[in-house]
Parts: C-alpha cells; structure tokens; sequence
C-alpha cells in the first residue's frame, strides 16, 4: 500500500476506535455496569437466541464515526441490499468488478473496520481480488449518512446476513463458497454472524473482540442499549456462544496486541469444546500494520478449507 493509500485508510478510522491497541494510552472512563472476568458460557445455540431477543435501544440514532459519501472505487461496483424488519432499510455496498466464467467464483464477504466505510477499507481488498475472489464490502445502519439506528454488534448482524443473501445471488457467484472476514469491529461482526447461519465456507475474524462487556468498559460512549441487562452484552459477546459457530474459523490478531490473547484462548478452548475446527494465530505488527498479513492468511485459510 502506498503512502498515500495509507493516510486515506488511517482518516477512515476514528481515532478512539483506530483499534483496542490505540486505546491503551487513553484515559479509562468508567463503566457503569459490571465487567466479568469471564463472561459466563450461554447453553443455547446464538442463531435461535436471535431469533427471540430484541435489544433495547435507550438512545436512537446514527453510527458515531465521521465519515465520506459512499461514492464507489474505480474497481468496485455499488450495489443495494435491504435489511432490517419487513426490508425497511435499503443500504450501500460495493462489489468488486468482476467477469463471470463458466464456472461461478467463490465469494469473500468483508466486514470494515470502524463503524463507517470508506476508500482506504476497500483499497486493502486487492489480495481477495487477485485470488479469484468477488468481494462484497457492505455498509450497515446508521453508517455513512444511511437509513437506521446504529446498536452496537446487535441489529447489525441483520445487516450482514442481509448482504450474504445480496452477495449469494451475484450473477456468476457461487453461494456454496461464501467466505467471510472482518477487521477489528468488522472482526467482532465476523465472529457474531459466523454464529448465525450455516451460509459460509469459512470465517477469518482479524482483531475482532469477543467479549463485549470489555469492549464497552473501554468505549461506554457507544453504548446505545439497556446496559443495566447483562444479556444485552451477551448478545454481542461471541465467548458467550462460543459453541455456535457453524463454520471452521481462524482467530488472528496482532503480537503488539496482547490484550487479545486471554480472549481469544477462551475462545479457542470453549470452541474445541464443542467440536468446532478453530485456530489462532499473531502476525507481527499491531492493529494496522499487520493487517496486509492477516489478510493474506485469510486467504490461504479459505484456500485450504476449500479443497
């Protein structure tokens, strides 16, 4: 990635939420609501708690981060998908240029970092591409001057299973090789939606927080929910559900971010618990910079649960 490219991703990000590693050196707000050391493990499967839960919005309005119009990258396509219920929001994404072959492509599902999307996200979509990939990234609620209520990891995962229906019916892609990936709250998306439908070959979660009870601690600003109901963060706490996952899926984050670890070890061991084909790995560098490498190993992931 160029220079260039690379202020144009870092003034995508906000600042507090450029990654958990950045916030280490920021003041501490203090959290209202108790943080457990471990998060207790949910016995029931998240798809079917989805179904019945409803989070409660205290606050109602858009996603926190500035951001830039969703004008489409030259090599990318904008497209529209409906979400939330009875189809009432109709939200961006963009689709790589693609042509179809005889035989359809397998397709990559990216979820952005922060909650908004711009240029400097999709610019790091060219490996995927360069693979044999269609790539989809897609906006959600409340993001970039769009339709809805931002939630925080919760309504938003609609938005995800919305586009993967979008992304299957691509002309020219093949639904039974759907893959998905994320970076940082992109990551957290992965992670929760991977525990949601059946759709996908395989998930890459990269620096995604599975615990949503320390992610609020550290971002209280963001809460929009009943934070008096512990299942409110629950619900967003891919450890409580840890069980669910319903694809093989690689953790990864970066060695510079070392408050990942004792996460995604819980993770990892309340998973092969339950029989799920999960691995867990460092790349050098920290929430930025190993990103190009994390992306890389997505990928030859995905090649390897393909074959």
């Amino acid at each position: 990635m160029s220079s260039h490219e690379q202020n144009s991703f870092f003034r995508q990000r906000r600042a507090v939420l450029a990654g958990l590693a950045g916030a280490l050196v920021l003041p501490r707000m203090a959290a209202a609501f108790d943080v457990p050391d471990e998060p207790r493990l949910a016995k029931h499967d998240y798809a079917a708690v989805r179904r019945r839960f409803r989070t409660k919005l205290l606050q109602k309005g858009p996603a926190p981060d500035k951001y830039e119009p969703l004008t489409a990258p030259a090599d990318a396509e904008k497209i529209f998908y409906r979400s939330g219920y009875g189809g009432e929001l109709e939200l961006a994404a963009w689709v790589s240029r693609y042509k179809r072959g005889r035989t359809a492509s397998p397709a990559v599902l990216f979820l952005h970092g922060g909650n908004a999307m711009g240029i400097g996200h999709w610019q790091l979509m060219k490996p995927y591409m360069d693979a044999g990939y269609v790539v989809m990234m897609p906006s959600l609620r409340g993001e970039n001057g769009q339709m809805g209520n931002f939630s925080g990891f919760y309504d938003e995962v609609d938005d995800v299973l919305a586009a993967t229906e979008r992304l299957a019916h691509l002309p020219g892609v093949d639904p039974g090789r759907l893959f998905i990936a994320g970076h940082s709250i992109g990551g957290t998306l992965t992670m929760l939606t991977a525990m949601s439908t059946h759709k996908f070959r395989a998930a890459a979660p990269i620096s995604g927080n599975p615990n949503a009870f320390r992610f609020f601690s550290r971002y209280p600003q963001d809460i929009r929910f009943d934070d008096s109901n512990a299942h409110e963060f629950e619900v967003r706490s891919a450890l409580c559900y840890a069980h669910s996952f319903k694809c093989p899926i690689r953790v990864v984050h970066g060695t510079e971010e070392s408050h990942f670890n004792d996460r995604a070890d819980l993770l990892a061991r309340r998973a092969r618990a339950a029989g799920i084909h999960i691995e867990t790995d460092t790349v050098t560098g920290n929430h930025t910079s190993a990103l190009p490498a994390e992306i890389e190993q997505s990928i030859r992931f995905f090649h390897g649960v393909a074959a």
